[in-house]
């Protein structure tokens, strides 16, 4: 009997999806087209059709209308794919919802974060659209940690949904390891590896040889272009946020980058 009359016609799975914060503190195009500009370097490819929460939190109470249909379509123009909307106040909803966005829980006080002074947008370093889980070589060695033993290859994408990761093995150049804690690298770290990316600004970077990318550290990013600093790039170094700034120390002195 055909195996198509026992397929179901749709499966609902959990899956693990990664998405780029673009975090507002202007509603002004004109100063969001400006700052995107920069921050991509006229890369038409430096995201790729990523999938975007915006963030409102940062957004200066009485600000105004925000124009929704326009910061979706600038966004677009900069390959980002917005998908839903956070921390909006119950007066944007329906305006929000009218425009094909989800809506996410506030996570903080709108006070809280008018206490903050951000850029006018930061977006998180570039994340998969759906990052699959781990491979069948990967295992959680407790509630705080998931280990892969085997090396990642390009292509590949690793998520540590809630924990740190740790890698004994390279992770190759095209590759992407993505954790909401800390990342370890007990080899050769290429590819983009991306620590914190639920927020966490403590998350650090550790690898034994350091020659990634793109680093990213609760979604504020470096890349190198240029390659990675000579004077870390062969001995055990560390990567961590300080303010809105990504450090690289050796992990034995406290040299920095």
């Amino acid at each position: 009997m055909s195996k198509s009359l026992f397929q179901k016609p749709i499966e609902i799975k959990i899956s693990t999806v990664v998405a780029v914060s673009a975090i507002l503190s202007t509603a002004d195009r004109l100063a969001l087209d400006a700052a995107l500009a920069e921050m991509t370097g006229g890369t038409t490819d430096f995201f790729e059709d990523d999938l975007t929460v915006i963030d409102v939190a940062a957004l200066p109470a009485g600000s105004g209308p925000v124009d929704w249909a326009g910061i979706i379509a600038l966004l677009k123009k900069y390959r980002l794919n917005p998908v839903a909307v956070r921390n909006a106040p119950p007066s944007m909803a329906a305006e929000i919802a009218a425009h094909g966005l989800s809506l996410e829980t506030a996570t903080k006080p709108r006070e809280e974060a008018e206490a903050a002074t951000p850029a006018p947008v930061k977006a998180a370093a570039p994340a998969p659209a759906a990052a699959p889980a781990a491979p069948a070589e990967g295992f959680p060695g407790n509630a705080g940690v998931m280990i892969i033993d085997t090396p990642v290859r390009a292509g590949q994408r690793i998520y540590a949904r809630g924990c740190d990761l740790i890698i004994t093995a390279v992770v190759n150049n095209g590759a992407e390891i993505i954790a909401d804690g800390s990342i370890h690298v007990y080899n050769t770290l290429n590819g983009r590896a991306l620590a914190g990316a639920s927020g966490n600004a403590e998350a650090r970077i550790f690898a034994m040889t350091m020659s990634p990318e793109l680093v990213s550290i609760a979604g504020v990013y470096r890349t190198f272009e240029d390659g990675f600093p000579a004077e870390y790039a062969r001995s055990p170094a560390q990567i961590r946020l300080v303010g809105d700034r990504i450090d690289i120390l050796s992990v034995n002195s406290a040299n920095r980058a």
